[in-house]
């Protein structure tokens, strides 16, 4: 009678567990329905589905209600995406402050869809977003990260936040003062490339408020993602050491690595050898300090020699290092995982030859390290390295270097590549990622890629329809036409270092550099754009980014046209076109930055404000600012513009002023007969650069209600042609 009792009890027990487990991902489901939009909340009902081998979820009508049911909440906030684009014609913003557009009446769905997952991982994030973008994110801006992280499927997010915290603690324990340790760190935006080992220092020390609030926000994240179904990647020890720790462990094997682009000796970073004793002693000190403050979820980002040179690409040496990696990990936790990006194998290829790679992949057990092919829009390294030898990996779409915020990135091409390395790339082949480096860009290309994540079935026409509808809050033929255009003839170029366009570029004599020239269809992107600005209404965020990022391309890439027909008149001696150049080229500078002041985040002073706002006392906000601005102009080393923004205020008060000093020195050189002094203009424009970074309280123009620019529209129509054969030359 007891066992039968006991029997009972038991299985009631585990039907209420699994009920509140249930209800708790409804909850957590309705709670991002609810923060989009309360009205939308009341629209949506959620429901936890049977356990499949695969994650699902179903759009179905109940009453008046649009029910959502799926295996768990992360799976329901896809199901609730595809409702908001598909049926409300509207797409949700990864920025905070930007409200979600809905329609008057919120529709009913027109007949039950399921749809499956193809892949069960769905990684999303960089080290370098948390630099290009999100050094300075507040919770309320990370709330809604995380909530189009869900939306979009991801459910294995890089979660770096708050290591220097950790960092912090132990170094402390292993000897070293607070002032060693703070000024070890590199300044806020410049710590994802601390983090990978390239720099130490630079624009340091790191204020202690900062490592406070940040073990805070940490918490709040990771919390947010684990209740959405997601397996947050931590870091852990990857052998980057401060250079004091080789004075207070003099025997240990630590060694100096060579410099990083451009930047002097004593930005240098240090290496201790994972086969050290003192490694594994480090790596138990940081995991155990990081899950006591953090938890775990047993994977772990660990990148090793990012674009650095390896002490020794011996395959014995490699596979050694790789395996005492693991070792250090395992012994701390029996279930880690190794997440390893792929970049080095694509940028190092020459170095990281298949023996090499090889050797550093099976030195671990099968399933324990999984690699992020990081740039396959551009090199599937899937391919170069016969599936990475049967370890698990993610196709990752990279679409953006530096936070570039311009027009790219090949997205027809890289679904079809997708689609083919899905057919094609092993039963190892565990998931489909972005790696983007910052977010000053169209989201349509990471949402397609996500897209592709789910049975979706769709084909070029649809996704051309979906997005338009989406991006218009209606059904609008003009914007249709646009899209059919930007995807089928626009979005064509892989993503590239150093992209702005000829109104961003460093100004050169008489060239125009690779990094500024137009990778699009000019004519096209010219086609697109007109367009666009003949929809009906252009009230929505989504409308206004389209004509935003699509109007600065056109417009910044006829600049350059400009600037070479200013050079030609120069080379001429002829003044009086010289004139009618610049008069055009600073009109060009002017629109552009009245286009982009029509959105918030496409404003120097959104960036700006961002990071004073994070400051809590007067020399810290201007510390912050100084970092902020020095990030988006000079950066460092030899990375002078590498973070190119196209930002109103930006323009007006630095890239024009550059063209100012070059438009100068031109009139300068045929009005007294003396030849270009370019040696001269460019310190002078390298003075300025270096003041504009160091400022701080500096005003930028502000622009409301202006029309849509007639003078560039009807500019940017009669050069159409001409544009195309200057890009064909």
């Amino acid at each position: 009678m007891r066992k039968k009792l006991f029997t009972i009890l038991s299985c009631m027990m585990l039907a209420i567990a699994t009920l509140m487990a249930a209800n708790s991902q409804v909850d957590e489901a309705m709670a991002l329905a609810n923060r989009l939009s309360p009205r939308l909340a009341q629209k949506v009902q959620f429901k936890q589905g049977k356990k499949k081998s695969t994650d699902y979820f179903t759009l179905s009508n109940n009453g008046d209600k649009v029910l959502i049911t799926a295996n768990n909440a992360n799976s329901m906030a896809v199901g609730l995406n595809r409702y908001l684009k598909k049926y409300c014609h509207t797409t949700v913003s990864w920025y905070a402050d930007i409200a979600v557009d809905l329609p008057e009446v919120l529709p009913a769905v027109d007949a039950t869809e399921s749809v499956d997952a193809r892949v069960p991982e769905r990684f999303f994030l960089n080290y370098c977003t948390f630099g290009y973008t999100m050094p300075f994110f507040d919770w309320n801006d990370w709330e809604r990260v995380i909530d189009w992280m869900a939306l979009n499927g991801v459910n294995m997010p890089l979660a770096i936040t708050g290591q220097e915290s950790v960092w912090y603690n132990v170094w402390r324990s292993m000897g070293m003062t607070d002032e060693q340790v703070r000024s070890y760190f590199t300044g806020p935006v410049y710590l994802p490339w601390h983090r990978m080992a390239n720099i130490d220092v630079w624009c340091g020390p790191l204020p202690k408020e900062w490592l406070d609030g940040q073990v805070v926000l940490q918490q709040k994240i990771l919390a947010r993602e684990r209740a959405l179904n997601m397996r947050p990647v931590l870091p852990a020890f990857a052998g980057h050491v401060p250079k004091q720790l080789a004075e207070l462990f003099p025997k240990a094997d630590i060694k100096r690595l060579d410099p990083w682009d451009g930047f002097g000796e004593d930005y240098q970073t240090y290496f201790l050898n994972s086969e050290d004793p003192l490694y594994a002693k480090i790596q138990r000190k940081f995991l155990e300090e990081q899950t006591r403050l953090f938890g775990t979820d047993h994977i772990y980002g660990i990148d090793l020699f990012n674009e650095m040179e390896a002490p020794s690409y011996d395959c014995g040496y490699i596979s050694r290092l790789s395996r005492h990696v693991y070792e250090s990990l395992k012994a701390v936790d029996k279930k880690a995982e190794w997440l390893q990006m792929g970049w080095f194998l694509y940028y190092q290829r020459n170095k990281w030859t298949k023996d090499v790679t090889k050797a550093m992949l099976t030195a671990l057990p099968q399933g324990k390290m999984t690699m992020l092919d990081y740039f396959c829009e551009r090199m599937e390294v899937w391919r170069m390295h016969d599936k990475f030898y049967g370890q698990p990996y993610i196709w990752c779409y990279l679409g953006n270097f530096g936070g570039n915020s311009v027009l790219q990135g090949n997205v027809k091409k890289s679904g079809e590549l997708l689609e083919t390395a899905l057919k094609d790339g092993g039963a190892n082949l565990k998931g489909i990622g972005s790696t983007l480096e910052g977010f000053d860009v169209q989201q349509f290309p990471f949402e397609y890629i996500f897209d592709k994540a789910w049975n979706y079935g769709a084909t070029d026409a649809d996704v051309v329809k979906l997005v338009a509808d989406s991006h218009a809050d209606q059904p609008d033929e003009n914007v249709r036409k646009a899209w059919d255009v930007l995807y089928n003839k626009v979005l064509t170029s892989h993503a590239t270092t150093w992209r702005g366009t000829g109104a961003n570029g460093f100004p050169n004599f008489k060239k125009q550099t690779k990094r500024c020239r137009p990778y699009s269809d000019m004519k096209a992107l010219n086609e697109a754009w007109q367009l666009l600005l003949k929809q009906k209404s252009v009230t929505v965020d989504a409308a206004k980014v389209d004509l935003i990022w699509t109007g600065r391309e056109l417009l910044g890439n006829l600049f350059g046209y400009e600037k070479a027909e200013f050079d030609s008149a120069y080379v001429a001696a002829d003044t009086v076109k010289m004139h009618e150049k610049a008069y055009i080229m600073r009109a060009l500078l002017t629109d552009l930055d009245m286009l982009n002041a029509q959105h918030p985040f496409c404003t120097v002073d959104k960036w700006i404000d961002q990071a004073r706002e994070f400051g809590q006392t007067p020399d810290v906000k201007d510390y912050y600012e100084m970092n902020a601005r020095r990030l988006i102009t000079t950066w460092g080393g030899d990375l002078n513009d590498y973070a190119v923004r196209n930002y109103s205020g930006l323009i007006a008060n630095y890239h024009a002023k550059r063209w100012e000093i070059y438009i100068d020195e031109a009139f300068r050189s045929v009005r007294t007969g003396t030849p270009f002094r370019d040696k001269e203009r460019i310190k002078a424009t390298n003075e300025f650069q270096l003041s504009f970074a160091d400022k701080h309280g500096e005003q930028f123009p502000k622009y409301q209600g202006i029309e849509l620019l007639s003078f560039s529209r009807a500019l940017a129509s009669k050069y159409a042609t001409e544009l195309q054969s200057w890009l064909t030359k």
